[in-house]
């Protein structure tokens, strides 16, 4: 993409309003445009990053066997009046009615519309284990709509629902999202602790939070140092080896994690003083095992091998998909802007013409944008007629991972200059090896 093309609305003075990092840079960098409170308007830059998320998610949900659905936005209120969550969820909740005086809601999840599905298409234990999730637009009526997509009232939400035939099963399908929800935020260059946690208005037994640790968290976390050590890495797993899938629980759980709201402080005293540390944390995602809390009010049920019927066991698994556009900012920025890990980078490179007009730095961006693109990567080319400092200062305010600078002066040596957006080391290489070193680093993203 040409800059000159594009559309991207940055602002050169942090918003009044604004008051955490990602909201100041996101308002800046064009990502986002405010329509009401906590609700925004997705700008191309910003929708780039969310595209790759969801991209990342779908990718690591089918490894694991999980298939995709979409539900609908607006829920009747009938199915939640049957589980009894209606009366009970609370003013989050947007409540509407059609123009034939129908109880609807705009839903701020979708554990009755699945368990609705289910039910009438599912009859038997034959056809289990089955996980089904869906990405989809929610809505919660917060009291206090701040901190940009960290808390919003519209949010883009991956959502997924295991039912299985007993306890046993239902734990490997948790064991299973755990896996996935690792190999996920790895990719998007992220440090997301698995949390022991509250289950809050979903309900359910065991309930693990996905927290990155960050100022601008949301909630307090106590957690043994030892787990910042850990890292999933490229190793693979077969989501059908029920023993391989607990190993790498326990071995993500054993350390001490928890959230203020289960926190025990005899436990953590435990953990010799050195390790034991104290944070802030941003929510990212939640795996929840609630046993037959759905399927006994809503009568999901399949007939087992003894022709007995049975209720299912479920779980639900979350990954905030529009707030780890914050979540990843915060935990990754500098006082010049945001630095994207090359997993959901909107552009793989950017292109910067010290010299718009001069032939010779003319041609060599066009042969840098020609040869990337063929190479399968999408460059950012700032062919602008602007001043140097103002394409530097808007390379780093959006973030793009490696920047290539093309000026008269380099050229005359047959070189360009390859600068890293996390480190600000920079070389000087030939347009052809430029290239290269960018194709490499992408080859595993």
């Amino acid at each position: 993409m040409r800059l000159s093309r594009y559309f991207l609305p940055v602002l050169k003075e942090n918003p009044a309003d604004a008051q955490i990092v990602s909201h100041r840079l996101m308002l800046r960098a064009g990502m986002i445009k405010q329509a009401s409170a906590g609700i925004y308007s997705w700008l191309p830059l910003g929708l780039k990053v969310l595209r790759n998320i969801e991209r990342i998610v779908h990718e690591e949900q089918a490894k694991a066997g999980h298939i995709p659905v979409l539900m609908p936005t607006v829920q009747s209120a009938d199915l939640w009046r049957e589980s009894g969550r209606y009366d009970d969820y609370g003013e989050e909740m947007l409540r509407i009615s059609d123009r034939h005086g129908h109880d609807m809601l705009y839903g701020p999840t979708n554990e009755e519309q699945i368990t609705d599905i289910f039910r009438a298409h599912v009859h038997s234990y034959k056809d289990l284990p089955l996980t089904l999730y869906q990405i989809q637009w929610k809505f919660r009526d917060e009291r206090r709509p701040r901190f940009g997509v960290m808390r919003g009232r519209e949010f883009l939400m991956k959502d997924g629902y295991n039912f299985d035939i007993d306890y046993d099963s239902a734990m490997h399908a948790y064991n299973r999202h755990m896996v996935a929800y690792l190999r996920t935020y790895e990719r998007m260059g992220l440090k997301a602790i698995p949390m022991r946690a509250d289950s809050g208005p979903i309900g359910g037994e065991d309930t693990h939070e996905f927290l990155v640790l960050a100022d601008t968290g949301e909630s307090e976390v106590f957690y043994d140092s030892d787990i910042l050590d850990l890292n999933f890495g490229d190793r693979v797993v077969d989501f059908d080896d029920v023993s391989a899938c607990a190993e790498v629980v326990t071995e993500w759980t054993t350390p001490y994690a928890r959230t203020d709201e289960t926190h025990d402080e005899a436990l953590y005293n435990d953990i010799p003083e050195a390790r034991r540390k104290s944070s802030r944390g941003i929510e990212v995602g939640q795996i929840f095992y609630f046993g037959t809390k759905y399927s006994d009010s809503m009568g999901a049920s399949v007939v087992d091998g003894e022709q007995n019927k049975v209720p299912v066991h479920m779980g639900s698994h979350g990954i905030g998909v529009s707030r780890l556009l914050g979540a990843i900012i915060e935990a990754s920025h500098d006082d010049n802007g945001i630095i994207w890990p090359e997993g959901v980078t909107p552009f793989h490179c950017g292109i910067v013409n010290l010299r718009q007009g001069d032939e010779a730095t003319n041609g060599a961006c066009s042969a840098l944008y020609e040869a990337l693109t063929a190479a399968g990567l999408e460059p950012l080319y700032d062919d602008r007629n602007e001043r140097a400092g103002a394409k530097f200062a808007t390379m780093d305010l959006i973030g793009l991972p490696w920047r290539i600078t093309v000026g008269p002066r380099g050229l005359k040596n047959g070189v360009v200059e390859l600068t890293s957006r996390r480190t600000g080391e920079s070389q000087e290489l030939s347009i052809e090896a430029a290239v290269e070193a960018v194709v490499k680093v992408y080859e595993n993203h």
